[in-house]
């Protein structure tokens, strides 16, 4: 079966390299920068990391080059785009109020076996809001395909030609981070969800979180306004049954349990994992099934209760090959 790899931050903590060899590829990965944006060609660090290996997809260029030969398509790609603030806003508003009302009760004295059913279904509103929303971001994803037939247009399969010749020389695939939105877009208007899923996948920060099945954005210390983690987007769904959060330790209350069980338990049944600088996470399917998430190092789970907790570790393997050092990416942002 494919390895599927999620890694931490990258950038002062490098395990990139390590992942790769643990899985056992040795031959040419295919590189996803899109989310670096215009500087998306900016890889050296990274190709030099992984011993001069990697060709570099250049979603973001591409998508470019779509919209600029295919007016009909950016036209309607925007007003999405548009579509989808304006429910993003409409969502933050609705989920402002419900988590008000929610802290509301968490501050009242009293007997807590009598406040609980209160509190739980305080949450149940929350996580209904969410469930909603995704729906609305789905149809709306959903009514754009089906209306311009993105992978059928010409400008796009021009593309996508390109792209399938790069991933069939490929052994596996490398996803970077950056600005999240901009790489799941590039990455659903290629298909790549599709084309990759029988690659080996290394994913880390904003991509990560693109490959999950929902995309939360969330951040405790905001530099204005209030901290809310909200559901973004709906991710490609090929890291199932997890919730990467990466920058945790920058972003997350981690001494704080009541905020992080409210995390936790918000989005259960998935493991809302906190990713720590070079943490690695595997799926691990030796023992057959969907397969259960280990980690080789810097990942702790969020209980139910607020507390990390470790998260079963990968069994030893023989040593790491030796890799060059990873130099700070240059346009690689907090997803």
């Amino acid at each position: 079966m494919p390895s599927l790899t999620l890694l931490g931050p990258q950038r002062f903590t490098p395990t990139l390299g390590e992942a790769v060899a643990r899985a056992g590829v040795s031959g040419r990965l295919a590189s996803v920068t899109a989310g670096w944006q215009e500087r998306e060609a900016e890889d050296l660090e990274l190709h030099e990391h992984l011993g001069e290996r990697t060709e570099n997809l250049m979603l973001y260029a591409r998508s470019e080059d779509v919209f600029e030969r295919d007016a009909e398509l950016e036209r309607a790609y925007r007003e999405r785009q548009e579509r989808l603030r304006e429910l993003q806003e409409i969502y933050r508003g609705r989920l402002a109020h419900a988590l008000a009302a929610l802290r509301e009760i968490e501050k009242r004295d009293g007997d807590p076996n009598f406040l609980r059913p209160e509190l739980d279904s305080a949450l149940a509103g929350m996580r209904d809001l969410d469930a909603h929303h995704l729906i609305r971001i789905t149809s709306l994803h959903e009514e754009f395909d089906e209306r311009l037939r993105p992978t059928d247009r010409p400008a796009v399969m021009r593309h996508a030609r390109q792209i399938e010749r790069q991933l069939a020389r490929a052994e596996g695939v490398a996803i970077a981070g950056g600005h999240v939105a901009i790489l799941l877009n590039r990455l659903r208007l290629f298909d790549l969800g599709r084309k990759i899923g029988a690659k080996a996948i290394f994913a880390w920060s904003a991509g990560a979180m693109a490959i999950a099945e929902r995309v939360i954005v969330f951040h405790h210390f905001p530099p204005q306004g209030q901290g809310i983690t909200e559901v973004l987007e709906a991710g490609l769904g090929l890291a199932r049954g997890v919730v990467p959060l990466p920058h945790a330790h920058r972003r997350l209350a981690l001494d704080d349990p009541e905020r992080l069980s409210r995390v936790a338990r918000r989005f259960a049944p998935a493991l809302c994992v906190a990713m720590s600088d070079g943490g690695c996470l595997e799926l691990d399917a030796s023992g057959g099934g969907s397969g259960e998430w280990r980690s080789c190092g810097g990942m702790s789970r969020i209980l139910p209760d607020g507390r990390l907790g470790p998260m079963p570790p990968m069994p030893p393997t023989s040593p790491m090959l030796p890799r060059a050092p990873l130099a700070p990416m240059p346009a690689e942002r907090e997803a």
